[in-house]
């Protein structure tokens, strides 16, 4: 798989500094590089298969990922932008985060077209589908966070919740968390360059020669960011949501602590197996483990990654699909734009169904399904 660099992206074939003292030139307009490799280090070929893996098998997943993420997120903001007022943190948060999972897979029909031949795209969109793939990647992460955190007010500290979850500090904390994730991206905006390696473009990072600082830190920052504190955040959270909810008697109360096992399992699931392959691959950087020893190392990268790309698809379903008044929404939805058209014999039908979906709408209602997720 070709990333962005051998880490969160899918990269060309890897920076051969395991062959005999090869030379790759950077393609820009201002100056030219060479960078050396190691001449001692022996060979660790990736495979045929694997190649044919990344050409064949991969464009398709990615074009898949990209429109059921486009779908799912795009019906997310519809709803929330016009049949429901931002008045709660809540709302911010579902905004931001399908936002975010959209930005996350732009740059997916460019990896598509990258798997199967080379990087065509010019140095500049190397940098800028970098840059896009990242802050989508730290901030989608941000604000599943985010959203953990306004569950745990909501039902923990029910009763200062009504002073904290407001729209606008919900507006202030994303411009936050967007400026995090934008500055998170930076040092991979900066190395991503448009390389020509063996006769063919890729676009990958370029680290200074023989410092592999820049590389680790990213990587660690990755690990750090994308997973640990996340997910300790979720942890923490969602343990004191059980407790409170276990305490107090709800009809809803099953139906909520499964949502929250869900919601920390699937999360731990799509992104733990990536982040130890990063973290693994960070140790081969550092010279802890031998390169072929390492062998399968980037195929783990570029599968695991892969696999977390999915994720994104699932966020809707998970935040905003499961709510009932969410699903009404998007049921009147369908049958106004979708099966009036296709049944046009029945629009009286149509009508008093959608009529009597409004009329059990409220925002306090609605407010209680999304943030719960119930």
């Amino acid at each position: 798989m070709r990333h962005f660099y051998r880490g969160l992206h899918a990269t060309g074939k890897k920076l051969p500094h395991h062959r005999e003292h090869k030379k790759i030139q950077i393609l820009r307009s201002d100056a030219e590089y060479d960078y050396g490799y190691d001449e001692n280090t022996a060979p660790c070929n990736e495979g045929d298969s694997f190649r044919r893996f990344k050409s064949l098998f991969l464009p398709i997943l990615y074009c898949l990922v990209f429109v059921f993420c486009l779908l799912g997120n795009s019906l997310v903001l519809w709803v929330l932008l016009t049949r429901k007022r931002l008045t709660t943190m809540t709302d911010i948060c579902l905004l931001n985060l399908a936002a975010s999972d959209l930005l996350f897979v732009v740059p997916l029909p460019f990896q598509a077209h990258y798997a199967s031949d080379q990087w065509v795209f010019g140095n500049a969109m190397c940098k800028i589908m970098a840059g896009i793939y990242y802050t989508g990647f730290y901030s989608s992460i941000f604000f599943i966070t985010l959203m953990s955190i306004d569950r745990y007010i909501a039902i923990v500290h029910a009763v200062y919740a009504m002073k904290i979850r407001t729209a606008s500090c919900g507006i202030i904390i994303s411009i936050i968390l967007w400026l995090v994730a934008g500055l998170a991206s930076v040092p991979n905006i900066m190395f991503n360059q448009q390389l020509e390696i063996e006769q063919s473009l890729q676009c990958v990072s370029t680290y200074p020669p023989g410092n592999t600082t820049w590389k680790v830190a990213s990587q660690f920052a990755a690990n750090i960011l994308g997973l640990l504190i996340p997910l300790s955040i979720l942890i923490c959270c969602y343990a004191q949501i059980l407790k409170n909810l276990q305490k107090c008697k709800n009809r809803n109360k099953i139906k909520a602590i499964k949502m929250i096992f869900i919601i920390v399992i699937v999360f731990f699931l799509f992104w733990t197996p990536f982040n130890i392959a990063l973290f693994l691959d960070s140790l081969q950087s550092l010279h802890i483990i031998n390169d072929c020893e390492a062998s399968h190392l980037e195929k783990a990268i570029q599968v695991t990654e892969t696999i977390s790309m999915i994720h994104c698809c699932i966020n809707p379903v998970i935040y905003a699909f499961v709510g009932e008044k969410f699903r009404k929404y998007l049921h009147s939805f369908f049958r106004k734009h979708v099966a009036a058209h296709l049944c046009k014999k029945c629009p009286t039908l149509y009508r008093e169904k959608l009529e009597r979906v409004s009329s059990t709408f409220t925002p306090s209602t609605a407010e209680h399904d999304i943030s719960t997720g119930l």
